[in-house]
C-alpha cells in the first residue's frame, strides 16, 4: 500500500499572453504547483491559482498552508484514501464561513488523484468509472474592446463576458458581444460585483440580449439576495463563489435558491469534493456549467476530466490558454475551442519537472 512520502510546492511565474482582470482586480500569472510523491515512487501534480481579487487565498497563504499544515498532516497517509484526506484537512484547517483554504487543498487533492491513477495505469475517468464525453467545448473570455472579434477569428463560437469592471458599462459590453456573435451562447459573470437590486436591474436589461446565464452577481454570502434574484430575474442565475463545499449546495437546494451550479475544481478544495458536489447537483436535477480559475495545463487537465465525467455539453470557461502559457507541460490537445479529454494515465499530461524547478522562485 503506497503512502504519501513527500509534498513539494513550487511558486512559478508563467509567461503571460495578455492581461486579465475580473471585477475585483487583476489576475496574476503566478501559480503554485504541487508535487506529491508516494513511498513506492508514484508521483502526481496539482495546481493552485492565487487570485486575491477572487478569494482570500494569496500565494503566500497557499504555500504556508501547504508547507506548514496540510503537508505535515498528509505525510504517511495512504495514497488511495482520498476521502480520508478530505476529512483530515477539515480538521487541520477548519472552515470559516464554508471551507478552509480550498485552493491549497485542491492542489494536493489533484496531485494525489494524479499519482494514484498513474500508479494504476488509469486515466482519472477510468479511476472514477465515469467519463461521458471525449471533448469539451471552450468559451472565449471577453476582456475588453476587440476581444470578441479575436475569439471569433480563433474559431470560438461562444463567449463569457466579465462585467462589473471599473469604468465599464456592463450592458453596453454585453450588447457589443451579442451584436458581434448573434448565434453564440453568451454567459455573463459579475464575480460578486453588484448588490441584489443593481443585479436585478441589469438582469432585466440583459433579457433582451438573450443571455444564457448571469453568474454570481452578488456577494457569495448573500443567500437572501441570490434567492430573491432567482425568483425575480428574467435571466437564469448561476451560482459560483457561494458554493465552496457540497454542504453549501445542500443549503441552497433546501432554500430553493439555485437552478444552475457552476462546477470549479479549486473552489471546492479539489476533485474529491467537486465530484460529491456534482453528484448532488445531478441528483437534484440542477443544470451544471463548467468554469476554472485561469489555470495552466495541470488545472486545465483536471477540470476536463471532471467535466467529461458529467458530460457537460455547454461551453465551459477554462480560459488558461487564452491568458498564459504552460511551458512545463505537454500532451494536452486543444484545437481552437475544442479541448480533448486526456486519455493517458493520471491527468494524462507530461510534466517537465526540471523546467519547474528552474523557473520556481525562492519563497512565495
Amino acid at each position: 500500500m503506497a503512502l504519501i512520502a513527500r509534498i513539494e510546492t513550487f511558486t512559478v511565474p508563467l509567461p503571460a499572453l495578455r492581461p486579465f482582470a475580473i471585477s475585483g482586480g487583476r489576475v496574476d500569472p503566478v501559480r503554485v504547483l504541487v508535487k506529491v510523491t508516494a513511498d513506492d515512487g508514484s508521483a502526481g501534480w496539482g495546481e493552485a491559482t492565487p487570485i486575491p481579487a477572487w478569494t482570500y487565498e494569496t500565494t503566500e497563504s497557499i504555500v504556508s498552508s501547504i508547507e506548514g499544515y496540510l503537508a505535515p498532516a498528509a505525510l504517511g497517509r495512504p495514497l488511495w484514501d482520498l476521502d480520508g484526506l478530505v476529512r483530515l484537512f477539515d480538521r487541520t484547517l477548519n472552515r470559516g464561513y464554508s471551507i478552509g483554504m480550498p485552493l491549497a487543498r485542491a492542489a494536493i487533492d489533484v496531485a494525489c488523484h494524479d499519482a494514484l491513477a498513474r500508479s494504476r495505469g488509469l486515466s482519472l475517468g477510468e479511476l472514477w468509472g465515469q467519463r461521458r464525453r471525449d471533448t469539451i467545448e471552450l468559451a472565449w473570455i471577453v476582456t475588453g474592446p476587440g476581444s470578441v472579434e479575436e475569439g471569433l477569428a480563433a474559431g470560438y463560437r461562444h463567449f463569457k463576458v466579465k462585467v462589473g469592471l471599473p469604468g465599464q458599462d456592463p450592458f453596453t459590453t454585453v450588447r457589443a458581444v451579442r451584436q458581434a456573435a448573434p448565434e453564440a451562447v453568451v454567459w455573463v459573470d459579475a464575480n460578486q460585483a453588484f448588490t441584489a437590486d443593481a443585479a436585478l436591474r441589469l438582469a432585466r436589461r440583459l433579457e433582451e440580449l438573450d443571455v444564457a446565464v448571469f453568474e454570481q452577481p452578488v456577494p457569495a454570502n448573500d443567500l437572501a439576495g441570490l434567492r430573491r434574484l432567482r425568483e425575480a430575474s428574467p435571466v437564469t442565475i448561476a451560482v459560483d463563489e457561494s458554493l465552496r463545499h457540497p454542504t453549501d449546495l445542500a443549503t441552497f437546494v433546501s432554500m430553493n435558491a439555485v437552478d444552475v451550479v457552476v462546477a470549479k475544481v479549486q473552489r471546492v478544495g479539489g476533485l474529491t469534493l467537486a465530484l460529491r458536489q456534482l453528484h448532488l447537483a445531478e441528483a437534484c436535477g440542477l443544470a451544471v456549467w463548467g468554469s476554472g480559475l485561469t489555470e495552466s495545463d495541470i488545472g486545465l487537465a483536471a477540470s476536463l476530466h471532471l467535466f467529461a465525467a458529467f458530460g457537460l455539453g455547454t461551453p465551459v470557461d477554462l480560459n488558461g490558454r487564452q491568458f498564459l502559457a504552460s511551458p512545463y507541460a505537454s500532451g494536452l490537445a486543444v484545437e481552437g475551442p475544442v479541448a480533448h479529454v486526456p486519455a493517458g494515465p493520471g491527468l494524462g499530461i507530461e510534466v517537465d519537472e526540471e523546467w519547474i524547478r528552474r523557473a520556481a522562485r525562492v519563497g512565495p
